[in-house]
C-alpha cells in the first residue's frame, strides 16, 4: 500500500530530503531512496512498505533476543520487505533484501487494527517489528504502536539502528524496547560488508536509551571482520559508557547469503567476547546461536536469577518481581512487569 512518508522536505526542483534513517537520501522526482521503498512521487515522499506484510508470528521474547524485557511473554512479530543496509552476510535475505523498485512481491494486506487484534489473540504482551528493518517500514509500526499501547501492549525494534535523533524522538513515546544489532566497530567495515556508516548506529543506541526506551544490544561475530580483541573490546568499551546495564549478545555467525567463504565462529571466540565485555564494565552478556549458559546471574553476589532454555526464559524464586535480586538486594535492570 502506498502512503505519504513521514520525516521528510522538499528541497529545490521537487527533490526531497528523507530524514529517517542515516543515509539521509536526495531524492529527485521519480526516484526512490537507498531503501527502494521510499519514492518521490512529484515532489512529495511516499513509502511502500505500510500495511504489506511478509511474515507475522506468534513469538517468544527470548529469540529477539531480549533477555532482560517481560521474560518468558509472547511478542507478536511482524514484518514488510526492505532495508537500507545490504549486509553481505544477512540471515533475512530472503526478504530484506526485496524492494518495490526491483521485485514484485506477494504479500498481504495487514491493518494496524488488524495486527494489534492478532497480538491480542495470541496472548502476546508486545508487538514486535523485526526480521528486516523496522525503520523502512516507521509509518506502519508508528501507527501500530499507538494503537496497541491503547491495549497495553508494548511496543519493540529489532534494528540495525541506523535511524535518525529525529525518527527516534518521533516513535519514543510508543517505543518501550530495542533490540540494535551493533555489527562493528570500524566504520571501514561497516561500508564494506553492509554499504553502511558506524556513527549513526553509535548515535542511535545513546539516542535511544537516553530517551527511556530499553536498549539490548546484539553483535553477529563474523571471522576474520569483527573477532579481534580489539574489535569486541571497543564494542563492549562504547556500550559501557552509555550505560553499564545494557545486555550484549555475541551471537554466533553461520555462512550465509553471499558470505559462504567462512567457517561458524568458534564457541572459544564468544566466551572471549564474553569475557572482554564483563572486563570492560558490562553486566550482562550472553552468547547467542549457540548452545551455551544463557542465565541471568545477580552481578552482586553471583546468585541465578532467571532460567532460559531454547528461547524461553523463566525467573527463579531468588529474583524478586519488583526487579531486584531477592539474596543481597542488588536491582537488576530491565523491564519486568
Amino acid at each position: 500500500m502506498r502512503k505519504k512518508a513521514l520525516l521528510w522536505k522538499k528541497d529545490q526542483k521537487d527533490t526531497v530530503l528523507c530524514g529517517l534513517c542515516g543515509h539521509r537520501c536526495v531524492i529527485a522526482p521519480g526516484d526512490f531512496g537507498f531503501c527502494g521503498m521510499r519514492e518521490n512521487i512529484r515532489g512529495e515522499l511516499y513509502t511502500y512498505a505500510y500495511g504489506e506484510v511478509i511474515a507475522n508470528h506468534a513469538d517468544p521474547i527470548e529469540k529477539k533476543p531480549l533477555y532482560h524485557f517481560l521474560p518468558g511473554s509472547g511478542a507478536y512479530s511482524i514484518a514488510t520487505i526492505g532495508c537500507n543496509f545490504r549486509c553481505s552476510f544477512c540471515q533475512n535475505w530472503r526478504i530484506s533484501q526485496l524492494s518495490v523498485r526491483n521485485d514484485q512481491v506477494d504479500g498481504y494486506e495487514l491493518s494496524p487494527e488488524e495486527v494489534v487484534r492478532e497480538a491480542v489473540k495470541n496472548r502476546c504482551s508486545s508487538i514486535a517489528y523485526t526480521y528486516t528493518e523496522p525503520t523502512i517500514f516507521f509509518e506502519y509500526a508508528y501507527d501500530i504502536s499507538k494503537l496497541s499501547g491503547e491495549k497495553g501492549l508494548r511496543n519493540i525494534f529489532i534494528t540495525n539502528g541506523y535511524m535518525t535523533p529525529e525518527a527516534v524522538a518521533l516513535i519514543a513515546p510508543y517505543l518501550d524496547a530495542a533490540n540494535v544489532d551493533l555489527k562493528f566497530f570500524s566504520d571501514k567495515t561497516y561500508r564494506k560488508l553492509c554499504g553502511a556508516k558506524l556513527g549513526p548506529v553509535l548515535d542511535s543506541i545513546a539516542e535511544l536509551h537516553k530517551n527511556g526506551i530499553w536498549v539490548e544490544v546484539t553483535t553477529l561475530v563474523v571471522p576474520g571482520e569483527n573477532d579481534s580483541e580489539s574489535d569486541l573490546r571497543g564494542i563492549a568499551s562504547f556500550l559501557a559508557g552509555v550505560s553499564r546495564d545494557i545486555p550484549w549478545h555475541v551471537s554466533r555467525f553461520h555462512p550465509d547469503y553471499k558470505v559462504m567463504d567462512k567457517y561458524p565462529t568458534m564457541n572459544e571466540t564468544l566466551l572471549k567476547a564474553k569475557e572482554i565485555g564483563l572486563s570492560e564494565g558490562l553486566k550482562y552478556v550472553y552468547i547467542g546461536n549457540t548452545a551455551a549458559d544463557n542465565d541471568t546471574y545477580c552481578p552482586g553476589c553471583g546468585e541465578k536469577l532467571i532460567a532460559r532454555g531454547a528461547f524461553s526464559g523463566e525467573a527463579g524464586p531468588a529474583f524478586d518481581p519488583e526487579g531486584k535480586c531477592a539474596s543481597c538486594g542488588e536491582s537488576i535492570a530491565g523491564v519486568w512487569k
